[in-house]
């Protein structure tokens, strides 16, 4: 499983010395420029979906959309049946040509999912339900029909061991993208080495502290 990072391209090409990160992940919220790498689409609708700095973004990279990995629907946090609801509207944000992600959200896993109409699964939902049996059932569906897994909020090794070993293949992660010390600590977990360090201290973004 590879980050995808919500940062500047100078962060991303720093950051991406990690054999855990993959890219960039572009959102309405931030819009840093693009990296000129693979790169994936959020929604910023964690706390009200901003609809019309969404479509400019969409409408920014329509010359490079060969790169993107999934562009994510608008979603309704921890509401399975209108996250799904808004997806089979996507259209109205979604044009044509782009691959199109489903934000999996608590209680989807008792509801119709349009399998066939998403290049991508994003898992998010309230932390319970992410962590739980029903996130991870969803997660091996999507492995086996071949749909891009993706989760967000992933800051801990905890929770990057978890699905990678159920075959997701990207994540991201607030704190990850914030601060290097979270990123080092899961890489040295991941490769089982609690020594080594992946960036100099002079480059890091927070001083070096542990995490829960």
């Amino acid at each position: 499983m590879k980050f995808l990072i919500d940062k500047s391209p100078a962060h991303i090409e720093r950051k991406n010395s990690s054999e855990f990160v993959g890219g960039q992940l572009l959102t309405p919220l931030t819009g840093y420029s693009d990296w000129q790498g693979i790169y994936a689409i959020d929604n910023g609708a964690f706390s009200g979906f901003p609809a019309e700095r969404f479509r400019r973004l969409i409408e920014r990279q329509s010359d490079h959309r060969e790169r993107c990995l999934f562009v994510t629907c608008p979603d309704i946090v921890g509401a399975g049946q209108r996250s799904i609801e808004l997806f089979l509207r996507r259209h109205r944000w979604i044009p044509d040509g782009w691959p199109a992600a489903l934000v999996a959200q608590d209680g989807m896993e008792n509801l119709l999912i349009p399998w066939d109409e998403m290049r991508a699964v994003f898992i998010g939902g309230c932390d319970p339900w992410k962590d739980s049996k029903a996130a991870a059932d969803i997660v091996a569906t999507a492995k086996t029909l071949g749909v891009h897994v993706h989760v967000g909020r992933v800051n801990t090794p905890r929770r990057f061991k978890h699905f990678t070993d159920l075959g997701a293949d990207t994540c991201d992660g607030s704190g990850v993208a914030r601060y290097d010390w979270m990123l080092e600590k899961i890489e040295r977990e991941m490769n089982g080495n609690t020594e080594s360090t992946l960036f100099d201290l002079s480059g890091t973004d927070s001083p070096r502290r542990n995490s829960n």
